[in-house]
């Protein structure tokens, strides 16, 4: 499943942390605007973990889910591609 993730964090230390936490499952396209390619197991777990490092009153986390064919769909204006992930991995 294809989400983009974004954030509104108040205090510079969530923020960082939040940050950090979201390139462990995505790329970051702009500084608080991650693309994420995760299986529903991946989600859960980053969802979870965002939830543990933010303030609710003050913070904000959206996660916008893509489907296949809005993300066909996508429009973009400038040097990067959209994120994607190889279908295999040689190691």
């Amino acid at each position: 499943m294809f989400y983009v993730v974004s954030y509104d964090i108040a205090a510079d230390d969530r923020r960082n942390r939040v940050h950090a936490t979201l390139k462990d499952y995505g790329t970051p396209v702009q500084y608080s605007v991650f693309e994420c390619e995760v299986d529903a197991k991946r989600l859960i777990a980053l969802r979870t973990r965002l939830a543990r490092l933010i303030d609710p009153k003050e913070d904000n986390v959206r996660y916008y889910r893509l489907c296949k064919d809005c993300l066909a769909q996508t429009v973009i204006v400038g040097e990067r591609s959209l994120t994607t992930d190889p279908d295999h991995w040689l190691v």
